[in-house]
């Protein structure tokens, strides 16, 4: 293998021919290198490795180049300022999210509308005085610092606060003395994949070593630790609570149950199935004991009743089950079952009341039932239609409990539930500038290319004209057992405001269905997953909703790469296509920060057998030359540790060289910001901007 260590940005452009309702576009010629690397006997160049170096000048300069070509494009587009207009009237409603009670305080956090990040608030009981706890808008000028977690402790003394800062998943852990509002001084850094979870005075945590200088945001993070932290001690005094040094690629988390006798110990080394261990706290100095071993399973500790545990598990139950385990007698001989696997899946339980509230997914909607603590069936909570509930909160003991609901044109609404009656009424509803009558939103069915029947959500305008020629959005995830459900978007309400359709398709590598339906779609079976998607393309046309001239295509990381392999599979069946911070180059992914962590789903380039499946569909390898690919735009963001941008970069490098013809392929590149999580409303706004700009002017759409 041969590189050349100094590559350089040649300011080179060429000219795509311009057509009807197309603006030229200059593309920088990115300088390629001499690299090559030999699997298992394949020779697989690698011509863009430079763009690797996230904090080369040669990197920097060609971020910059690839940006003011984008934004040259971008600024073009005749009613691109319209749509900023409207997204920023849309977004600027006040909304809350579910409210949760620790000791005497409910907290909540709402949102006035614009600005950056939501404020969290807390009030004694139903009835008190709204108090401020926490503005994270005021950590800094342009809300690029966001709250990634937060734990009360159990007696409403103590707020135990995270934050990130450019959307990096690197966390500081800050403390507050909820009372006064005061601010402690303690500080807890290089905190990554992390709840906070309460014991007295203090709290359970879980970090890496400081990264080395320069690569904090690509370095694969390894050799993670649980850590005790005292409130009111400095971090280098915390206690080292867990460590595994034979295991360096494993993660550990911590949680305590609600009465803080039990701590519970979660490994992993994968995103799917872990290892549980526990430690009764009441007998000092106890080691952690095994509870379940290995990682084909999945467990979850809801809470213990008296001297057990009560757990969710799909073991030999691929779509789960509720068991009461007695930690000193953990083998499955023992278990007592709760709630039996039924046909649909178990996404929680909560304990509310005496009662547990049991939350299952139906064909990708949610339904709700109650049970007596002993598993005995209730009734079924009432539920405001086809959606998603979201954030069932409640506590042992007592009766009061609140919920979040929310669809397609539904937005989150919270409800007050009181357990005892199965009563619920509306706590706090959204005011917006919408009219969701206006809209149908229908489920319907569709076979893959192997015969599976897959279901997909459809949402548009009453009455549309089944005539081929609606602008159409179809998305798509299929992975790591992730369930896509009903959810509201601003930004989407945009679209079908001007005639377009949303199309939503479950596809396998989700866990709409269970194990079985994640388990069809990982590893070798990873084909099905595009199968299923280009399936959902060609239902859709030929039930004519649309066609390939109106079809755009979208989906992040997982569903970036499931973009990209559509793309680079079928160039010709889609119009416009939107790969978000995707997983492209599925040679190197598990060199990078966490990527190590996919390849339960993925497989690796380390193995022959996985190698040869992976070359055969990876995005970055399989773009052609002299083939017309989608007019395409691609987001990432230069503090992006989950998804480290090189991704991204290299794909479209690769993409601009080999593009076939006139439609624009281009890149966008966010400034501090990350995967995602917690970017601020602004950037929010001027990201659906771009998104929805590009996709009206390259479907031929007119805005109204």
């Amino acid at each position: 293998m041969k590189t050349y260590l100094f590559p350089l940005l040649l300011l080179v452009v060429i000219t795509s021919p311009s057509c009807k309702r197309q603006v030229a576009v200059k593309y920088p010629v990115t300088n390629k290198v001499d690299t090559v690397d030999n699997y298992f006997g394949t020779n697989v160049a690698d011509p863009y490795r430079w763009l690797e170096n996230d904090t080369s000048v040669a990197t920097a300069e060609w971020v910059k180049a690839e940006n003011a070509v984008t934004n040259e494009y971008l600024n073009q587009i005749p009613f691109r300022d319209k749509i900023r207009e409207r997204l920023t009237k849309m977004w600027n409603y006040p909304r809350f999210a579910v409210p949760f009670k620790e000791g005497p305080y409910i907290f909540f956090f709402k949102n006035d509308g614009l600005q950056n990040q939501s404020v969290l608030y807390f009030r004694e009981g139903l009835e008190g005085v709204v108090r401020t706890l926490l503005d994270p808008n005021k950590l800094s000028s342009d809300g690029t610092i966001a709250l990634a977690g937060t734990e009360v402790s159990h007696d409403g003394k103590y707020l135990a606060y995270s934050i990130a800062k450019s959307g990096s998943d690197w966390n500081e852990i800050y403390v507050m003395e909820i009372a006064s509002g005061k601010q402690l001084a303690d500080t807890i850094r290089w905190v990554k994949f992390s709840g906070m979870s309460w014991q007295g005075d203090g709290f359970y945590y879980s970090r890496y070593d400081e990264p080395k200088k320069g690569m904090e945001l690509s370095n694969k993070n390894e050799f993670h630790k649980v850590y005790f932290h005292k409130v009111g001690t400095p971090q280098k005094e915390d206690q080292l609570i867990y460590q595994n040094l034979k295991f360096p690629l494993r993660n550990y988390g911590v949680a305590t149950t609600e009465d803080e006798r039990y701590l519970i110990l979660y490994e992993s080394e994968s995103t799917s199935g872990s290892a549980i261990y526990f430690r009764d706290l009441a007998k000092k100095n106890m080691p952690f004991a095994l509870i379940a071993d290995g990682f084909e399973y999945e467990y979850s500790v809801v809470d213990n009743i008296g001297d057990q545990l009560l757990v969710i598990t799909n073991n030999k139950s691929p779509k789960k089950k509720l068991v009461l385990i007695d930690p000193l007698k953990p083998d499955p001989q023992f278990w007592k079952t709760i709630i039996p696997e039924r046909e649909d899946v178990l996404d929680n339980v909560a304990l509310a009341g005496n009662l547990l509230i049991s939350e299952y997914m139906q064909n990708a909607t949610s339904k709700a039932f109650v049970y007596s603590a002993d598993g005995k069936f209730l009734h079924e909570m009432s539920l405001p239609g086809i959606g998603t509930l979201a954030g069932f909160s409640g506590k042992k003991g007592e009766n009061l409990a609140f919920f979040g609901y929310t669809s397609f044109t539904f937005p989150l609404t919270v409800y007050k539930y009181n357990v005892e009656k199965n009563s619920s009424e509306v706590y706090t509803r959204p005011v917006i500038d919408f009219k969701p009558d206006e809209y149908e939103v229908k489920q319907v069915f569709y076979s893959s290319k192997d015969k599976t029947t897959v279901p997909m959500f459809l949402v548009y305008k009453k009455g549309i004209e089944l005539n081929g020629n609606n602008p159409t959005m179809l998305y798509g995830y299929g992975g790591f057992n992730v369930s896509l459900t009903p959810s509201f978007s601003l930004s989407r309400i945009l679209f079908l405001e001007n005639g377009g359709v949303y199309a939503l398709a479950n596809i396998r590598g989700g866990g709409e269905y269970g194990e079985e339906w994640h388990k069809a779609g990982t590893k070798e079976r990873k084909q099905n997953v595009f199968d299923d998607f280009i399936a959902a393309a060609e239902f859709l046309i030929a039930e004519k909703y649309t066609s390939s001239e109106k079809l755009a295509i979208m989906g992040g990381s997982n569903g970036g790469l499931l973009i990209g392999a559509c793309m680079t599979q079928r160039p010709g069946l889609f119009k416009v296509a939107i790969p978000q911070v995707g997983v492209m180059d599925m040679l190197r992914y598990q060199k990078f920060t966490i990527g190590w962590a996919w390849a339960s789903d993925y497989g690796t380039s380390d193995k022959k057998e996985e190698f040869d499946y992976l070359f055969k569909y990876s995005p970055l390898h399989n773009i052609k030359d002299s083939v017309a690919y989608p007019a395409t735009l691609a987001f990432t963001a230069d503090h992006d540790d989950r998804v480290v941008p090189a991704h991204t970069f290299k794909f479209m490098a690769t993409l601009q060289a080999k593009q076939k013809g006139d439609q624009p392929v281009l890149l966008r590149i966010e400034t501090k910001a990350g995967h995602g999580a917690g970017k601020p409303t602004t950037k929010v706004i001027q990201e659906a901007t771009d998104l929805w700009s590009f996709v009206f002017y390259n479907l031929g759409m007119t805005f109204r």
